[in-house]
């Protein structure tokens, strides 16, 4: 066991993976924090329902708890379920991404708080001077956060996690995941908040959801290509030589011909089309290409570091 541990660590992937997800967790304190903490807006999300308690302790019982302190709290709950419903690696990864999230913000709040940036005369606390600044850049924030933490099958912890477990089980896009668990907590700010503020609330959880599948998209986005070329031999070695993906061939009939031709079709990444259609401009190929975007592939699909080792083979 701790052989396999000392062999993941000397791996560049795992501090790769630990730099993105430090800096996708400072990104997200920060958000937090900063626009959604001083005017108590409540967004959908685990931070949004800390808020929301810390809130409803103090009209209780006088003392406001920590919002930072909260979501520990609930983020050490949500990790067990974690790892049990979704795998090891996203549990293991998101309980470092939860665990820094409430020390993060307690940084924030000691050494550079919210209130030096709020005017004084202000009636609605806020950063941004305006609450719908403060919605845009708390969702844009949080959802680049998201998306490039998704890409490496970890999460921000808190809803992230319930919204997983709706994606793996239910089979509901990872942005309206995010938007249903979020309507839900969101919700849950009557208790501090007013209608209109509630309202906001929604608003916002729509919108990050909107935009968590808007990056995602752009980032698994792959080019499906279809090709007609009396060179499609070359075409296809190319393909599966030099840019290491697989080919499908298909004998189609020309309509207006009736001639007998081969197409090929390959699903490319933006840089492997780009180098296809330079093969095609460069050398004269008679072509005829077709090309969409694909927002997601399942099954087998060729990393970089695979594909070196099959270079590396041929």
């Amino acid at each position: 066991m701790l052989s396999r541990i000392l062999n993941v660590l000397k791996t560049r992937k795992f501090w790769v993976e630990l730099v993105i997800m430090t800096v996708g967790m400072m990104v997200t304190a920060c958000a937090v924090y900063y626009f959604l903490v001083p005017s108590k807006l409540i967004i959908g999300t685990i931070s949004g329902l800390s808020i929301v308690i810390s809130g409803v302790s103090e009209s209780l019982f006088g003392v406001a708890l920590p919002v930072s302190t909260v979501i520990l709290v609930i983020n050490a709950v949500l990790l067990v379920l974690a790892y049990f419903l979704i795998g090891k690696e996203f549990g293991i990864k998101t309980v470092y991404t939860a665990l820094i999230l409430g020390p993060l913000m307690r940084v924030l709040e000691t050494y550079f708080p919210y209130e030096k940036f709020i005017q004084p005369d202000a009636q609605i606390p806020s950063v941004m001077g305006d609450i719908w600044f403060d919605l845009v850049c708390f969702v844009l924030l949080l959802s680049a956060a998201q998306t490039v933490l998704f890409k490496i099958n970890a999460s921000t912890g808190g809803l992230d996690i319930l919204a997983k477990i709706v994606n793996k089980y239910l089979h509901f896009d990872i942005g309206a995941s995010v938007s249903v668990a979020g309507a839900i907590i969101c919700c849950t700010a009557f208790a501090i908040n007013p209608f209109h503020m509630v309202v906001i609330g929604l608003i916002g959880t729509w919108i990050n959801g909107l935009v968590v599948d808007f990056f995602t998209a752009g980032l698994n986005s792959k080019k499906r290509v279809c090709i007609i070329s009396s060179q499609h031999e070359k075409l296809k070695d190319f393909i599966i030589h030099d840019l290491v993906r697989g080919v499908t061939l298909y004998e189609v009939t020309g309509g207006y011909s009736n001639e007998k031709k081969v197409e090929i079709e390959a699903l490319l990444n933006k840089d492997e089309f780009t180098r296809l259609m330079k093969l095609i401009n460069d050398e004269g190929i008679d072509a005829f290409v077709t090309a969409g975007n694909v927002s997601e592939v399942y099954g087998f699909w060729l990393t970089k570091k695979e594909k070196d080792n099959i270079r590396r083979k041929i």
